[in-house]
């Protein structure tokens, strides 16, 4: 007699690990980045104006992003070559060692913002490797049709994290500069051991050429060719380029609303609380019809919430616009998570995850550095608001020039050519 399937993602024992993996490593890194932030503003400002000060800010997106823009074909290749597991386990080891590092850092006072942007280099380094392979990994855990509730599910983990976290870094600093990572090496030990307890999987082999460059181009050439799966990728990168105010939240927290780092400890939160009722919603009710036409439309919403944020001088109205702005962002992150593992072969899933990892992170990295940037030419106030109209301009753009956005009405890849069909990489 054969088991019955499961019903629900969480009914799978690999899957919990894989969840509760995500969660904990997800706590400590944005517990760590929100005091990385924090520590190289405030270091900055010791001897820097606000706007030097917030032009280190931007240089530390710059640091973290160059690893993932570099790594991105050999990321996206080993994913789909070697086990997983292994490539989730070292990049969680490595993320290990730069919390226990910073925290003898901090505990003995010779951190320093050389020392802080070396750790958020090998950061990106971890990143790089661990996000393709996590991604690929996911689908391999449960069956295909509970794989929209997965992703919701796994993206509700990082949100989770995301909001737990920055509070927590906040807090703990407040208590000891060395306490968040301290207790971040402390997670990343229980993600450690989780990713340990998930037992082997079958993965599809890589089909079509034997060259590993050959390989590595193909996923890069799979992504051009498919319009949806690109569409999908650049409105987001774009439009958190541009639309990206929380590089600026060290600067609105200290020098615009007066908060502190317990208050930044919120402004970071509050996007991830948004971020994560919406994820909730979809793990019990997934999106169904019209996807494509309610991505476009949230991505506007995140422009606009981002616009008021900038104008906003009371902290409830801020933190209001930023989950806001978190829900806006959860939802299209949602859609195009489930388009591109839905639309996606398994033995491809490595090498599109790391063109999709390279096009999140640089619309993450790169949207801090262009703020920080931009923040140091035109003011901080200015450049959020210049950002969030930028971001719904883009929106408007790319229904214009991907039509294959706006034609999206479920996530089933289409077999009878009534939409937009997508090229095999042979």
């Amino acid at each position: 007699m054969t088991s019955p399937a499961p019903a629900h993602p969480l009914a799978v024992p690999d899957f919990r690990f894989y969840w509760t993996a995500r969660l904990a490593s997800t706590v400590a890194q944005m517990a760590m980045v929100i005091v990385i932030g924090w520590q190289v503003y405030d270091i900055a400002r010791a001897t820097m104006t606000q706007r030097e000060a917030a032009f280190q800010l931007g240089l530390i997106g710059v640091v973290q992003f160059v690893p993932l823009f570099v790594l991105t074909l050999v990321t996206g290749w080993a994913a789909d070559r070697v086990d997983r597991r292994f490539i989730a386990r070292a990049s969680i080891a490595l993320e290990l060692f730069c919390a226990g590092f910073l925290a003898w850092l901090t505990y003995s006072g010779e951190v320093t913002l050389f020392a802080l942007f070396g750790i958020a280099a090998l950061l990106g380094v971890a990143r790089a490797f661990a996000g393709p392979a996590l991604g690929a990994l996911a689908p391999n855990l449960v069956p295909r049709e509970l794989l929209p509730r997965a992703i919701a599910l796994s993206a509700m983990s990082w949100q989770g994290g995301a909001i737990a976290g920055p509070a927590l870094g906040g807090y703990l600093y407040a208590i000891a500069p060395y306490a968040p990572y301290s207790v971040s090496a402390a997670l990343f030990l229980i993600a450690l051991f989780c990713m340990f307890m998930i037992g082997p999987k079958p993965r599809t082999a890589i089909v079509g050429s034997k060259n590993p460059w050959r390989q590595m181009i193909d996923g890069l050439h799979y992504v051009r060719q498919n319009r949806l799966v690109l569409g999908a990728i650049s409105l987001d990168l774009f439009a958190v380029l541009l639309g990206g105010a929380t590089a600026m939240l060290p600067v609105f927290a200290r020098d615009i609303l007066h908060a502190g780092p317990e208050g930044l400890g919120h402004l970071r939160a509050a996007p991830a609380v948004g971020a994560t009722l919406t994820a909730i919603w979809f793990s019990w009710k997934p999106l169904k019809t019209n996807v494509g036409v309610k991505m476009l439309t949230a991505v506007g919403v995140f422009g606009a919430a981002t616009v008021v944020f900038g104008f906003s001088r009371q902290m409830p109205l801020s933190l209001l616009c930023l989950a806001l702005l978190g829900a806006a962002d959860m939802f299209s992150v949602f859609v195009r998570q489930s388009l591109i593992q839905l639309y996606t072969p398994d033995e491809m899933r490595g090498r599109v995850g790391a063109a999709s990892t390279l096009f999140i992170s640089a619309s993450n990295e790169l949207g801090e550095a262009e703020s920080g940037f931009l923040a140091a030419a035109i003011g901080p106030v200015t450049a959020v608001i210049a950002g969030g109209f930028g971001a719904i301009a883009v929106t408007l753009l790319w229904a214009r020039i991907f039509p294959e956005l706006r034609l999206a009405r479920t996530f089933d890849p289409p077999e009878n050519g009534d939409e937009p069909k997508k090229e095999t990489v042979t």
